[in-house]
């Protein structure tokens, strides 16, 4: 009798197996000449050679499902047990769809100018994305970027933001460096767990496949086959913009996104994005788009909030 050992690696085998290992009962079924046994993250099969390889091809096509859309019913094994290789064919709403999250939560874009980002940045290798908060401008620019390491297009994924302090002051907050500077990361971290596993983010993040850094960690690197995105880029000062967009290496993709209208910068400091925005307009590879209030996808009254204060300056 031969034996085989198949390791999963960046995919949790408690949510792969199913509960009470429901999904491994059920490729048994398939299966009832091999032996099949599921500990940790290892699956020992025994049996014939020919079983041991028909077992290893299907169950390759499981952990791809499962990879893409981040869920594994009796429904996805039966088809992809009892297929002839072809795994589901995308409808065309499928085709909108950026990101299978986590429990297979579909992540595709909301409004107009979401599609426009993702359209612009097929096209683009740099693309602005401006507008108030609530306009899902950086929940789409994370998928974008989940998106790309998904399909091999980039071998990481940058995130960053300016440590600026927002009415706070960063020297009083408890505990080392990376706690002070947590929260300012905290909506890229969100977004990330609503798109990726918890055991294979942290895996990315420890690997460095995804890094998490305030903005003066990128000075003096060349960022290469990355998908790097500049968050709250409003609180950016001249030097840190010109420094930041001049990171760009070969085969990356730049997402800048922030919201004019919120700078959190010492009064008579010029924003770095606003700059930006004037001298970059007219350079081909760049894209610029202005998301409003008709992109606002939170709480109803975001968007009445945001058309309340149109207009109102506070000195």
């Amino acid at each position: 009798m031969n034996e085989r050992i198949i390791e999963l690696t960046e995919i949790s085998p408690k949510d792969f197996f199913g509960t009470h290992n429901s999904n491994i009962e059920q490729l048994k079924k398939y299966f009832p000449k091999l032996k099949i046994i599921a500990r940790g993250n290892k699956i020992k099969i025994f049996g014939e050679k020919e079983l041991l390889d028909e077992f290893e091809k299907r169950l390759e096509m499981l952990i791809k499902y499962f990879d893409k859309y981040n869920k594994l019913d009796e429904n996805s094994i039966e088809q992809l047990l009892t297929s002839n290789g072809n795994t589901q064919k995308s409808s065309e709403k499928d085709n909108e769809v950026l990101v299978h999250g986590v429990g297979g939560k579909l992540i595709k874009p909301q409004t107009e100018n979401q599609r426009k980002m993702v359209v612009d940045m097929k096209k683009n290798d740099m693309l602005f994305a401006v507008g108030p908060a609530g306009t899902g401008k950086t929940y789409t620019a994370v998928a974008l970027a989940v998106n790309a390491l998904k399909n091999r297009e980039v071998k990481r994924i940058i995130l960053t933001r300016p440590a600026v302090e927002s009415g706070e002051n960063l020297g009083f907050l408890p505990g080392d460096l990376k706690e002070k500077l947590d929260p300012y990361m905290q909506p890229l971290y969100d977004a990330l767990r609503d798109m990726i596993p918890y055991e294979k983010l942290e895996t990315y993040i420890l690997s460095g496949v995804i890094q998490i850094a305030p903005l003066a960690f990128m000075r003096g690197r060349t960022l290469d086959n990355a998908f790097v995105i500049l968050d709250e880029a409003q609180n950016t000062t001249h030097a840190q913009m010109k420094m930041f967009l001049t990171r760009m290496g070969k085969n990356a993709k730049f997402i800048i996104t922030g919201d004019p209208g919120q700078i959190d910068l010492p009064k008579r400091q010029v924003s770095g994005l606003k700059e930006s925005l004037l001298a970059l307009k007219d350079i081909k590879g760049i894209s610029i788009i202005h998301l409003d209030d008709k992109d606002v996808i939170r709480h109803r009254l975001v968007k009445e909030i945001i058309t309340a204060y149109k207009g109102i300056e506070v000195e």
